[in-house]
């Protein structure tokens, strides 16, 4: 027998309408303003940790803190400075993927000043000369300053790069390897590299002209089975460590790949992508390539392609390093360490010496052609761009403990990996980096392919050509701002410079420096977000509004009348 008794009144149950209004339970379902304040913060593109100048007029001595976007390219840092990141990307891939027109322009003449101090400047290279073998060295300090002088005319009258390098800061000499092929390397075809960069033009029968492109992926050779979460079938046979070396060294087999098809091919190929870790957690890479390229010769130089890595060669961690005031050394026979040079000697010295690592692409090279009027491109550019605001570990969800055991294994075998010739994890194995000091810590390397955000993939994961689009994202950046005042019909920046009272249209004199956030005139981050959200409310409404004028007179808009991707 149960026997129940009436609930008090006031202390029921919550009703299906909610709950009791001033409860605890009520107050959580308030959304909090802070949050509010965030959100609508991405939603209008307003950066969530901008940085504060302060600009000090030096005339007036009036001081003013303007804040600048952090320029952060992962979401996990700043959404809206990753997203308008992504967007100048995607508008960067896209300007340069089918240009029918050379990028890049020939350089402008040299004009008679240019002329007569590079003539200056080889006299002068001729006098030191002189000098150095006549054991004068007064004057050879004299003509040093001169030389100085002369580079820094030539470099004020306009004329880019140096003409020589410095006699201040001799080059180090480098280490000649040889350049003869691996016998277990296919031999490529070799042509003079004409300067030409974009596609071939092919003629259909009805008479019309394309010039399509071309999407390529490139992977790396397999480590063990896997299943489809990526995970190894049998991590105990699973190669972890060409894995780690194969992540660090990818950048170069990619720059070797793109010589070695260029010299193949004969002309300047250009292309456009992304570095990426695919479910496995091995870097791959997507590329827009302008113009088409065959199938088979793209496999063939993929097959030919390899990069040697001639370093020590390491096994497994096996030293204790001790650091005993002057040099780094065995902390059980306290005998100092080989130097990076004394082991780069032993090398050379070796006539039956193999290289450390040699990485190479796998058998998967996926190439596919694209129109420049295909509805494909979009999606294209999409998926280029599709990780690029996500760290290198975060590409990819981790839901099974099998994914994160295989991550947590690559990242700690990344850890030991030897990343540069100045990296601390050489000590680790008995040899002292380049210009080895006594804050080096052992297996703690500051380098980027060592952190488990980036899973090896430590460099630029963008990868674009010098002559791609002829642009840089400063100036894709400043051609959105450029459509945005011809729209709203401004000519004066944003942040309009203070002008002199004294001459009319001459800016005043002005620095520039970092604010700190403790320091007394820098308002609270929320009222900055709440300033910065005002403004760019105000501008989203005045750029529709100018929309829709702009939609009654069609003519007066540009040729396509869509708004540029990079603001």
């Amino acid at each position: 027998m149960t026997i129940t008794a009436d609930t008090l009144p006031g202390l029921g149950t919550e009703t299906e309408a909610g709950p009791r209004p001033g409860s605890r339970a009520a107050r959580m379902l308030m959304p909090l303003a802070a949050d509010v304040v965030k959100d609508m913060a991405v939603e209008y593109g307003v950066c969530l940790r901008p940085v504060g100048l302060r600009r000090t007029d030096l005339a007036t001595g009036q001081t003013e803190i303007i804040d600048i976007p952090c320029g952060a390219t992962r979401e996990d840092k700043c959404v809206p400075c990753a997203k308008r990141a992504r967007r100048l990307r995607k508008t960067q891939i896209r300007e340069g993927w089918h240009r029918v027109d050379e990028p890049a322009p020939a350089p402008n003449p040299a004009t008679e000043e240019h002329r007569s101090l590079i003539s200056l400047r080889a006299h002068l290279e001729y006098f030191r000369d002189q000098a150095v073998r006549e054991s004068k060295w007064d004057e050879v300090g004299e003509v040093d300053e001169a030389i100085r002088e002369a580079e820094e005319a030539i470099a004020t009258e306009g004329l880019r790069g140096t003409v020589a390098p410095s006699h201040d800061k001799p080059e180090e000499p480098k280490r000649q390897r040889s350049t003869r092929r691996r016998q277990d390397a296919p031999v490529l075809p070799r042509q003079k590299v004409q300067p030409r960069t974009v596609g071939r033009v092919y003629t259909a029968p009805d008479g019309t002209e394309h010039r399509p492109s071309m999407w390529l992926t490139m992977t790396l050779d397999s480590y063990g089975p896997v299943r489809e979460d990526g995970s190894p079938v049998d991590p105990s046979r699973y190669d972890y460590r060409r894995a780690a070396w194969d992540a660090i060294t990818f950048p170069r087999l990619l720059d070797r790949f793109w010589q070695n098809l260029r010299r193949c091919v004969g002309w300047n190929v250009q292309y456009a992508g992304c570095v990426e870790p695919q479910r496995r957690l091995a870097p791959h890479a997507h590329f827009a390539i302008r113009g088409t390229i065959s199938r088979a010769v793209l496999r063939e130089v993929a097959a030919a392609t390899y990069h040697q890595v001639w370093w020590p060669r390491v096994d497994s961690p096996t030293c204790r390093p001790t650091w005993n005031g002057e040099t780094w050394c065995d902390s059980g026979t306290q005998e100092p360490l080989p130097t990076w040079d004394e082991a780069l000697d032993a090398i050379d010295e070796d006539p039956d010496a193999e290289p450390a690592h040699v990485i190479r692409f796998g058998k998967h090279v996926d190439a596919r052609g694209v129109a420049a009027d295909s509805k494909d491109i979009d999606r294209t550019v999409g998926y280029i761009t599709k990780y690029i605001t996500k760290s290198a570990a975060d590409c990819h969800n981790m839901t099974t403990d099998r994914q994160r055991a295989h991550l947590e294994r690559l990242w700690h075998e990344l850890r030991v990996t030897p990343c540069s010739e100045r990296c601390a994890n050489w000590l680790l194995y008995g040899i002292q980096p380049k210009k080895a000091h006594a804050k080096l810590r052992p297996g703690n390397c500051k380098g980027k392919v060592h952190q488990r955000a980036t899973l090896g993939i430590g460099g630029r994961r963008i990868l674009v050509s010098r002559d791609w689009s002829g642009k840089t994202l400063a100036d894709h950046r400043h051609d959105a701002r450029a459509w945005v005042k011809a729209l709203l019909g401004v000519s004066a920046g944003i942040d309009q410079v203070p002008v002199t009272d004294g001459e009319a249209g001459t800016p005043s004199p002005v620095a520039w420096e970092l604010a700190k956030p403790n320091d007394p005139d820098m308002p609270p981050m929320r009222h900055r977000l709440l300033r910065a959200l005002a403004q760019r409310m105000q501008w989203r409404n005045a750029i529709n509004a100018a929309r829709d004028r702009a939609a009654q007179y069609p003519s007066e808009t540009d040729d396509n009348g869509e708004e540029p991707q990079g603001g």
